[in-house]
């Protein structure tokens, strides 16, 4: 069973891919964290990286590749904004919320004023948005690859947790029952 969340920066991804994993008792991939992990050891901010990687495609692709090879070694949950098209997955989410709230979660995160957590943002997106559309004709406004679309701003991450892991449990059921 791997199920794939894709989603925005802020949509609430990683917080609830941990929790699915542990729910479900399989790995996380975390695509966001392999690229925060990346910046870290190159001295950099994420948003330095992101210009570095509208440069040098290699970085988008080394982290693509890793992510779906890691997919591929076994049951997991994976999050990154592009698994919904880099990873096989028998259950793949897109989680999003209002630019406001996922603007406020970044500030919380980094421990920034939201103002400036909200302009980091779009920079990041802007940035990422246009190099995913050039490597692989990707609109990230386009959820074809999902077969749910959540809106992470309406419920507690609790209750999106337990549908979530409901979900993929009756995935699971069915794809045995085949």
């Amino acid at each position: 069973m791997t199920v794939a969340l894709g989603g925005p920066i802020g949509a609430g991804k990683s917080t609830l891919a941990r929790s699915l994993a542990d729910r479900l008792g399989v790995p996380l991939v975390s695509a966001g964290g392999v690229f925060r992990e990346l910046a870290r050891r190159r001295g950099v901010h994420v948003v330095e990286l992101n210009r570095l990687a509208e440069d040098d495609p290699s970085i988008d692709r080394d982290l693509d590749r890793l992510q779906g090879e890691l997919a591929r070694q076994g049951p997991c949950v994976v999050e990154s904004r592009l698994s919904g098209w880099m990873v096989e997955a028998d259950l793949k989410v897109w989680l999003d919320a209002p630019l406001e709230v996922r603007a406020a979660r970044v500030a919380a995160r980094e421990g920034q004023r939201p103002e400036a957590a909200r302009e980091e943002l779009l920079v990041r997106e802007r940035s990422e948005w246009s190099r995913y559309r050039a490597l692989y004709g990707i609109e990230m406004s386009d959820r074809a690859p999902y077969q749910l679309v959540i809106d992470t701003s309406r419920w507690d991450p609790d209750v999106l947790v337990e549908v979530l892991e409901r979900l993929a449990r009756t995935v699971r059921r069915a794809s045995r029952a085949r």
